[in-house]
């Protein structure tokens, strides 16, 4: 039960968003615009038209992170282009609990310093997820205590 009396939900979903992005659409567009305007050599304008239009394409990724509950898994994924997703099954968790991250552990995906993977998009909410093996995983959220709610629901049941 939740602290309003009302049961845990058995499927979980949540679009987390923020401002992140910009920092990859504003250069992505300022380069291909460069692209188009300087005079001069092909190869600075060809690389001025890549660099920018794979920035373009990262915005495009990281301009979101969904969250949500699959029948055995929990799927992590940025968007709304969705090249990077993670599925966590349930049966590998071992705990979860809301926690902070901090600035080293930064934005995007990489391995924490404290050890495991980080997924988060903006802010310091997130959980703190245990899984088999001693393994971590940092999911940042701005719904923490409703996603560590949903994942100890889940840990206790198995197939």
């Amino acid at each position: 039960m939740t602290a309003r009396g009302s049961a845990v939900p058995s499927m979980y979903a949540h679009i987390q968003r923020a401002p992140l992005f910009l920092l990859l659409l504003l250069p992505g567009i300022g380069m291909l615009i460069a692209a188009g305007v300087i005079p001069g050599a092909w190869t600075a304008r060809a690389i001025l038209l890549v660099v920018g239009g794979l920035m373009m394409v990262l915005t495009f990724c990281f301009r979101q992170l969904s969250v949500r509950s699959e029948s055995e898994a929990l799927v992590i994924e940025f968007g709304p282009l969705p090249l990077f997703r993670r599925r966590l099954l349930f049966a590998e968790m071992e705990g979860a609990a809301p926690g902070r991250t901090t600035s080293l552990d930064g934005w995007g995906i990489h391995m924490s310093p404290r050890g495991g993977w980080t997924w988060n998009l903006w802010g310091y909410d997130c959980v703190h997820i245990a899984l088999t093996g001693g393994r971590q995983f940092h999911i940042g959220t701005n719904d923490a205590a409703g996603l560590a709610q949903f994942l100890q629901s889940r840990i206790g049941v198995r197939p």
